[in-house]
């Protein structure tokens, strides 16, 4: 198998080049409504590439829900494959969103699902929970070492229900969203210029300076747009990891579509905002 350059060098250099902004892919029912779709295959396929089309060559990352395609069965993830294999043939990283988390040979199934470079599904990132106890990703991250692609573990999520279990605190005082860090941390230990293992981060929560956001890896921070964040507050959110945070907006780009130059004009003005407020903490 070719081993590519490892994900947190290739996400660096898009980031640098392109911008941070991470759009989602998200098909889902009233979207589809939205951009005058059926909730068929035939609509989900035309959303896909239209969305695509518009921003596959002009974003760092894009972020395919596959949730949204499984629901239509064989069919449906047929067009996520090809989602996946024309966004990453235009220049975009893609950051499959499953969030996989299971134990053992089951784990290792999933991590084959969409990390092994010959998968039909191959992307170069995928979204895992480690609340199985992050020992057992370990399949996840050897194959994700092994093929150059990287994983985003859920650590502190934008959903409120996430906090019952994320801010809960261990015996030895620390929270577990913190013992993730911790362990994405040590993953990430002297690479350069970015580790390959980031977290999940949401860019809802405000305040996040009693946590180590930095762990020498990328953080994926949904909420910014119809969760009520805005670019304007990553600073305050992130701190002084706020170089490596990448946003991710969904609803706000893609209620544009599904005119092309539309939603190019949205993800260009949230890439524009998010800059500034990069630039200027």
């Amino acid at each position: 198998m070719t081993v590519m350059e490892p994900f947190g060098a290739r996400l660096r250099r898009a980031m640098d080049e392109r911008g941070p902004l991470c759009v989602g892919i998200d098909p889902h029912a009233s979207l589809l409504a939205e951009w005058g779709l059926n909730d068929d295959v035939a609509g989900l396929e035309r959303f896909s590439r239209t969305v695509v089309e518009a921003m596959a060559d002009r974003v760092a990352v894009l972020k395919p829900q596959s949730a949204f395609f499984e629901r239509f069965g064989s069919r449906g993830v047929a067009v996520l494959e090809t989602s996946v294999q024309e966004a990453r043939a235009a220049g975009a990283l893609v950051v499959m969103d499953a969030k996989r988390g299971d134990i053992g040979s089951t784990m290792a199934a999933y991590a084959e699902s969409f990390l092994h470079k010959d998968a039909p599904l191959f992307s170069d990132a995928l979204t895992v929970s480690p609340y199985l106890g992050y020992g057992s990703l370990k399949p996840a991250v050897d194959l994700a070492r092994e093929s150059g692609a990287g994983l985003f573990v859920l650590a502190l999520t934008s959903n409120p229900e996430g906090g019952e279990v994320q801010h809960a605190v261990r015996g030895d005082g620390r929270s577990v969203g913190a013992t993730m860090l911790a362990h994405l941390a040590a993953e990430n230990a002297g690479e350069e210029p970015l580790g390959s293992f980031g977290a999940v981060v949401g860019a809802t929560l405000g305040d996040l300076s009693s946590y180590d956001l930095g762990i020498n890896g990328p953080l994926l921070a949904p909420g910014i747009g119809a969760q009520g964040a805005t670019p304007a507050d990553l600073p305050g959110v992130f701190g002084a990891a706020l170089r490596n945070v990448v946003p991710n907006v969904s609803r706000g780009v893609l209620r544009h579509g599904p005119d092309v130059a539309a939603l190019r004009t949205a993800a260009d003005r949230f890439a524009v905002e998010i800059r500034t407020a990069v630039t200027a903490s």
